[in-house]
């Protein structure tokens, strides 16, 4: 906790959303204990994850705690969801104004867009959509998730530079125009992350926060569309309270 708040106090961050990791499952407790220590239902939110056996009195009590979205990590370390889940789980919650968050394999997302096309919940993708790179914009994960934005429902967190990014550290610079196309696309529709505290990258490689935070002055240099992407767009997706 203490490193957390370090972290906030360098960035400037006053909010934040945390996201169940794969480790602890579907038991989401040690997360919801947090969230009175990190500013409560003014300063706080959370995604969980859960499965299709969660009652309905538990998707109340993690709403009034904070919870605003679920899960669902189909990566290479997968959890305790499957792409079956997404679905059912995102009809149950949509009526809250929750939404599904899919942390995903750029090329399996286009093998499973039938399922998102149709998705009539809140969609975010997680670390940019994990769009290949070298094809970047030219992927055909890009085109789908170009068109998952025009649809209207679909969001992308601008987090996790490094996940597909051959160019490497500290620019990350060929995922720039992906960034952008999915900006230009959707400004209202796209927000930021730390990924702090890097999971995926091995302790003598783990990217400057700073660093990170001050690529999205690069990718997104008008301030007002920044703005937009790092409070506006979050107090909507996460039921932050405004001004």
């Amino acid at each position: 906790m203490e490193d957390y708040h370090a972290l906030q106090r360098r960035l400037g961050l006053t909010r934040c959303v945390l996201v169940q990791p794969s480790t602890y499952g579907t038991d989401n407790r040690a997360y919801l204990g947090l969230l009175p220590a990190l500013g409560g239902a003014e300063r706080a939110r959370m995604v969980a994850v859960v499965d299709p056996s969660v009652a309905d009195q538990d998707l109340r009590r993690m709403h009034e705690a904070g919870v605003r979205g679920i899960r669902f990590n189909l990566g290479a370390q997968a959890g305790a969801t499957t792409i079956d889940m997404i679905e059912p789980l995102s009809r149950r919650v949509d009526p809250m104004g929750w939404h599904c968050q899919v942390n995903m394999d750029g090329r399996r997302i286009v093998e499973a867009q039938d399922l998102f096309l149709r998705l009539p919940g809140k969609l975010v993708f997680d670390h940019i959509a994990h769009v290949p790179q070298p094809e970047g914009v030219n992927s055909p994960t890009f085109a789908l998730v170009r068109r998952l934005l025009d649809k209207g429902n679909t969001w992308v967190k601008l987090s996790g530079a490094y996940f597909e990014s051959k160019t490497g550290a500290p620019t990350y610079a060929d995922n720039a125009p992906v960034v952008r196309g999915f900006v230009q696309a959707a400004p209202q529709r796209c927000v930021w992350g730390t990924d702090w505290p890097h999971p995926t990258e091995a302790a003598d490689k783990k990217p400057d926060d700073a660093v990170l935070f001050d690529l999205l002055a690069e990718w997104v240099p008008d301030t007002g569309t920044r703005n937009r992407i790092l409070v506006d767009n979050p107090a909507e997706l996460y039921g932050f309270p405004r001004g």
